[in-house]
């Protein structure tokens, strides 16, 4: 993966990749937004929905075909970067991406979408990813809530990162890293969101958590997708509200790799200081995040046939799922 660091950067490396007709996929926040080159109406598609869902990847792939474009170029968070990556699995463009939030979707080949209908969130893979554009700048006006959410995701992906069977030495390297960063950097970012320098160390934690996040996810990733294709809300703040429980869960199963994540972020007690980050970024329970008590036994048992719940260090049944789920609404 080919990394740059600032916006002045773009030209560069769409040069480098010899990429000349790019199409930008991205969400109507960022429409109008100026990028360091001068890109048409026709290469700009701002039509990606929430949680990557499957009109907006149909409509990203209309776009990218008929603007004749030769790479794609995602600006935002996990719903446009997904959407980005579906189109590029569609198309066989090359995708560059310029995360505004911590997601980490950047990192990956694979994506989710969500089906309103079902009530699922499935994906696919295949996207070809290749370069990530980190601009710290992008991420200041990010509202506390999404700040916290989606940093917290990434710790996630710095916790699962280092029990999963797909760990390595060089994955386990990069979830430490951000772990350490997200633990330290997160509370600064709370307590002003223009801290410029805070801003930086903590893109630079979530890249090192997606990064990480290659080497797979386990049970509170399945929880937080399950939720999300349930109820379309914060993939973040579920991420942020499953993993606390998720590591007691998994604390006899996986009792080093998560002491090691403790000792990364500074502490003695993992579970305790992500949820203390979740208090600190204002995440509540699940009753706040539009989780119906009466939907938990079906949103359990969505979570424990998912892969993350079948690869856990720990078995996961269903009944484990909906006790995890109440333990937290």
């Amino acid at each position: 993966m080919i990394v740059r660091w600032g916006l002045d950067e773009l030209s560069g490396l769409l040069s480098e990749l010899s990429i000349t007709s790019p199409l930008l996929v991205s969400t109507g926040r960022w429409h109008g937004v100026e990028l360091p080159l001068a890109l048409p109406e026709s290469r700009r598609f701002h039509g990606a929905a929430g949680h990557a869902q499957r009109a907006g990847i149909d409509a990203a792939i209309a776009a990218a075909t008929g603007a004749g474009a030769d790479g794609l170029i995602a600006l935002g968070g996990g719903s446009a970067i997904d959407t980005a990556k579906a189109t590029s699995a569609a198309t066989g463009l090359r995708l560059i991406s310029i995360p505004t939030t911590y997601s980490g979707a950047e990192w990956t080949t694979f994506y989710g979408s969500r089906d309103p209908e079902r009530r699922i969130k499935d994906g696919g893979s295949g996207a070809l990813t290749v370069a990530v554009l980190c601009e710290p700048r992008l991420t200041l006006d990010l509202p506390r809530g999404e700040s916290a959410g989606t940093a917290l995701n990434a710790l996630d992906h710095c916790a699962e990162a280092l029990y999963v069977s797909g760990r390595t030495d060089e994955s386990d390297a990069a979830a430490l890293a951000g772990a350490r960063l997200i633990s330290e950097w997160l509370p600064a970012v709370l307590a002003n969101g223009r801290d410029l320098e805070a801003r930086t160390q903590l893109l630079e934690g979530a890249m090192q958590a997606g990064a990480s996040l290659r080497a797979g996810f386990a049970l509170a990733h399945a929880l937080s997708q399950a939720l999300g294709g349930w109820t379309g809300g914060s993939h973040g703040a579920f991420n942020a509200l499953c993993l606390p429980p998720v590591l007691r869960f998994n604390a006899e199963a996986a009792a080093a790799p998560i002491g090691r994540l403790a000792t990364a972020m500074g502490v003695t007690d993992a579970a305790a200081r992500a949820e203390e980050l979740a208090r600190l970024g204002g995440i509540g329970r699940l009753r706040d995040h539009g989780v119906a008590e009466a939907d938990l036994p079906g949103i359990a048992t969505a979570a424990a046939g998912r892969h993350g719940a079948r690869v856990n260090p720990r078995p996961v049944t269903a009944a484990d799922a909906e006790a995890l789920l109440r333990s937290i609404w």
